[in-house]
């Protein structure tokens, strides 16, 4: 009972997800089934490396015996001469396989996935690893991911911003994780504390990701592949890492635009009263981008509407219809291949919108956004409603 306590926060908090208990998932198959995530669409090869980053300058704060903090971080870039390097796979093996055993429990509840019934080692990206970049100046998106997920479930849109010219730094913020691979096959797991202050928890978390990306903008030089340079920098994440790319938008001034997805920015329940953020209270005055789920747009979710009210900075407030939380992961496209799940558990945290389409408007209005935002281009597409993207609602 007391491992669920901050489960049970996370999940009305909006930072992690509800799913399936254990005792729902399908049964185990016999042979482990192989998946794959949609092509990026942009006319640009992709590039990608892993590299582990250490801050000396502060203890992690998760385990404080360890007297610094370290990130893992992949890099998803233009390149070329991709065909004469490996295709990188989505997870590292010993990561897929603590991914694997960690499915049904607080930390991944599962999207009804029995452990054992996908190979998540063998699921291949469309980056090439090492690949040689093409050279020259580059917007830059950072992406954090939702709390408890790793960073390698928001592949498919860090590609397709990647094929589109864009570099693209993914980061783990190891133990909130569901698990980090550093160098070598060591394994660091979920570490958050499952009992006590929840509140207190959750706000420091969002202090915790945030100094993570700000360390990560410190060493972007660096973390670039040779031949880049950064550009003007945008972020965007999915659930927790939504709220973490606006409050590191909010807190510091490299980052000139951030999306959230389906992430709330508050830490009660009630997602207001005593949790609702300083982010919310006070607003943003940079361009921001909200893309909710079925149930999620400025006039349901507390700590949006306050965020909404209070900004000064241009936003939008797109509403997927059919979408559930997890439409903007990877899983949108990988739970509806694995085969025997029944339909409740597929649509529990992916909804039941195609998935072709939910994919297609994410690739579409965050392209749009971001190159309007860092590049100046306007698509015109965020002026209003599209005839070519009908699941999308613009919420005034």
């Amino acid at each position: 009972m007391r491992r669920t306590i901050i489960a049970a926060g996370l999940v009305a908090a909006g930072l992690v997800a509800p799913g399936p208990a254990p005792s729902e998932a399908v049964p185990h198959k016999a042979a482990a089934q192989r998946l794959r995530l949609p092509a990026p669409t942009g006319p640009d090869a992709v590039g990608a490396v892993s590299l582990r980053l250490v801050d000396r300058s502060r203890p992690d704060p998760w385990v404080p015996a360890r007297s610094y903090r370290e990130l893992m971080v992949s890099v998803f870039y233009p390149a070329h001469d991709a065909a004469a390097h490996p295709v990188a796979p989505q997870m590292t093996p010993a990561a897929a396989r603590h991914f694997d055993a960690s499915l049904g429990t607080p930390v991944h509840q599962g999207w009804g996935i029995p452990v054992g019934a996908v190979d998540w080692g063998a699921t291949p990206t469309h980056a090439h690893t090492g690949a040689p970049a093409l050279p020259g100046r580059r917007p830059v998106l950072l992406y954090s991911p939702g709390l408890g997920d790793p960073r390698t479930l928001g592949t498919t849109l860090a590609e397709e911003f990647a094929s589109r010219g864009y570099a693209v730094v993914t980061i783990d913020h190891t133990y909130d994780a569901s698990e980090v691979e550093f160098p070598g096959g060591r394994v660091e797991p979920f570490a958050l504390p499952l009992d006590g202050d929840v509140l207190a928890t959750l706000k420091k978390v969002m202090t915790v990701r945030v100094a993570d990306t700000r360390f990560v903008l410190d060493r972007l030089p660096s973390v670039l592949p040779q031949g880049l340079t950064p550009g003007r920098i945008g972020m965007y994440g999915q659930s927790a890492g939504g709220f973490t790319a606006l409050q590191t938008a909010h807190d510091d001034p490299r980052v000139v635009a951030a999306a959230d997805l389906d992430g709330t920015v508050g830490f009660d329940q009630d997602d207001g009263g005593p949790g609702l953020s300083p982010l919310a209270e006070e607003g943003l005055r940079r361009p921001f981008l909200l893309m909710g789920s079925q149930v999620s747009d400025h006039h349901t979710v507390r700590s949006w509407e306050a965020l909404w009210s209070n900004s000064s900075g241009w936003h939008r407030d797109l509403h997927l219809r059919g979408s559930k939380h997890h439409t903007y992961t990877d899983m949108e496209s990988l739970v509806p291949q694995v085969t025997g799940l029944p339909a409740e558990a597929k649509y529990e945290d992916i909804g039941w919108i195609d998935p072709a389409k939910a994919v297609a408007d994410q690739r579409a209005y965050l392209t749009s956004f971001f190159d309007h935002e860092l590049r100046g281009h306007d698509d015109g597409l965020l002026g209003g409603p599209s005839p070519g993207h009908p699941d999308v609602t613009f919420v005034r």
